[in-house]
């Protein structure tokens, strides 16, 4: 017979807390019987390089103290909050952090310097991304968008990628805008007439309008383009070497997000502790609904949360060529490695 090895056992123990038990009720999962304890080893630490700081709609990151989704994979798991999915790649490739939850325009951009990356985990195949403006400013399409202040949450956001697709549907560039730095709440300054529109989300939206932004014209970037919103992304040599441990980040990170699928309400209510902007608990609900749906498409469907479409990715690399953001051709095949991604329970 088969001795079992306590890494064996520990797993298996793990997954029985994971998967019976917990389902059964009987053991709470902030209890969760630390698998890496169960072995006598120390927990592997990953740090997660966000493009926002922690807010409702992340909110299966923040929990992990209450939840242990990665803890249950033997991993310390961290998130390192930044400002725009240029900042989650530069604190990724300064060595602060091992993943990054980026946005294609910005892995596209690093990659062009020649930076060597993977894209992991497709985290939003929907692209959530839009411009809003008042009513009263009249900006319909985006050929109005001509001569006009537009905000964008950071110079090195994906509201500024996905606002220079919008612009090129029109045959336009930001040579043709102002661009306004306006932060994560780019709303106010919209209401107050610093800008005449503002690139957001589905989410930002919808917080803006619960306080007050009144009727607005929305362009969904989805139109032109329905390019993933963003991915989890790690350096070529950590994908080379440390497979076995991403492996277990993305099912600690597929558990989390199918827990806010699975239990939306709980996740409303944990944010108002965990989210800087968690405060109204109905508010948290519709973010995380939002998100929720923007994390599934046919593909995930088939295959499982996180599933890469590299069909798409191609189509996206090359609208940003034509953008000019990009100054050489990129093989989609050398930037996605889904070969890491659990198997669909």
């Amino acid at each position: 017979m088969h001795k079992l090895s306590r890494r064996e056992l520990a797993h298996g123990l793990a997954r029985y807390l994971a998967v019976g038990g917990l389902a059964s009720g009987l053991v709470p999962l902030g209890g969760l019987v630390n698998l890496a304890q169960a072995q006598g080893q120390p927990l592997d630490k990953v740090v997660l390089a966000g493009w926002s700081k922690p807010i409702s709609e992340i909110t299966n990151l923040l929990v992990e103290a209450d939840k242990g989704f990665f803890r249950a994979q033997g991993i310390e798991f961290s998130y390192l909050p930044g400002a725009g999915g240029g900042d989650a790649l530069r604190n990724l490739l300064s060595g602060q952090a091992d993943v990054a939850f980026t946005d294609p325009g910005s892995l596209f951009a690093a990659l062009d310097k020649g930076e060597k990356l993977r894209a992991i985990y497709d985290v939003y195949p929907q692209n959530v991304f839009n411009v809003v403006s008042l009513k009263s400013r009249n900006i319909t399409k985006p050929a109005d968008l001509k001569g006009k202040r537009v905000g964008v949450y950071s110079l090195s956001s994906g509201t500024r990628q996905n606002l220079q697709v919008l612009l090129h549907s029109a045959g336009l560039s930001e040579a043709d805008i102002t661009l306004v730095p306006t932060g994560l709440l780019n709303f106010a300054p919209l209401m107050q007439g610093q800008v005449d529109a503002t690139a957001a989300t589905d989410t930002g939206l919808l917080v803006g309008r619960q306080r007050g932004l009144g009727e607005v014209n929305v362009m969904e970037v989805r139109q032109q383009l329905n390019l993933s919103s963003d991915l989890l992304v790690v350096r070529e040599e950590t994908y080379q070497q440390q497979k076995a441990l991403l492996r277990r980040f993305l099912t600690g990170f597929r558990d989390s997000a199918q827990w806010m699928m699975r239990t939306p309400e709980e996740a409303a209510r944990l944010a108002t502790r965990v989210a800087i902007d968690g405060q109204n608990e109905a508010i948290n609900l519709e973010v995380i609904k939002l998100r929720n749906a923007s994390s599934i498409s046919a593909l995930t469907q088939k295959k499982g949360l996180g599933s890469l479409d590299s069909a798409m990715l191609q189509r996206g690399l090359q609208v940003y060529r034509e953008l000019g953001v990009l100054s050489r051709e990129i093989a989609v095949s050398s930037i996605v490695g889904a070969d890491l991604l659990p198997i669909k329970p």
